[in-house]
Formats: structure tokens, sequence, C-alpha cells
């Protein structure tokens, strides 16, 4: 389920698993330019692998990064940049997103604020 305005670029694969939910203004970025000047002023763009597990709940204005694989039932916090892989059954958060706990087991299913 995706909120509004919520942008996917997909030069690359984007792979959504199922029970997915994805806040308003999230932005899954696949696409990417090179750093080098020149090839980058030859308007090369590339496109990388973004892979969201099953039951992800990405928060509200968060980016997700090419080459990006976030884990089944992570919970990504409002706001947050995912520029490497989160694990499984985490709470991330942050710019650079971080892990910042696990998830309890008993938490599943259950309503989660950050």
């Amino acid at each position: 389920m995706a909120n509004f305005d919520c942008v996917i670029l997909d030069c690359g694969p984007v792979m959504i698993g199922d029970n997915v939910m994805l806040a308003p203004k999230v932005q899954l970025y696949a696409a990417y330019h090179p750093t080098d000047p020149v090839l980058r002023y030859s308007g090369q763009e590339f496109g990388g692998t973004i892979r969201i597990g099953n039951n992800v709940w990405i928060g509200g204005g968060s980016i997700v990064l090419p080459h990006v694989t976030i884990g089944d039932n992570a919970v990504i916090g409002a706001g947050s940049v995912v520029s490497k892989d989160i694990p499984a059954n985490v709470i991330a958060v942050g710019n650079p997103c971080r892990v910042l706990r696990e998830l309890n087991p008993s938490e599943y299913g259950q309503r989660m604020f950050l």
C-alpha cells in the first residue's frame, strides 16, 4: 500500500514484497548517475536494485537509495535515508538509516509509533 505523493524511480529493478506500507512522500530511487563529472555530463544514468521484503513499514518522507535491501518485518522511521541494507525484524531510523533495535516477536501485529 502506497500513500500519496510516493515516488518510485525504477531505472533498475524495484521489488516490493507483500503487505508493504509506504507512508506519504516515500521515495524509492533505483536510478543514479556517475560521480565522474565527464561521464555525468554525457547524460549517463544507471539503475540499481531495491528489494523490500514482506510486512515492511516505511515511514513518511523516507528515501531508499539504489543497491539496498530491506528485510522482512522491518520498520523504517519517518524521514530516514536508507543507503545500506537493513536486516529483517528491526526498527531502523535516521540519516543515514541505522538499526535502532530488534523487534520483539510480541510486537508483531501491534501498532508502533516512532
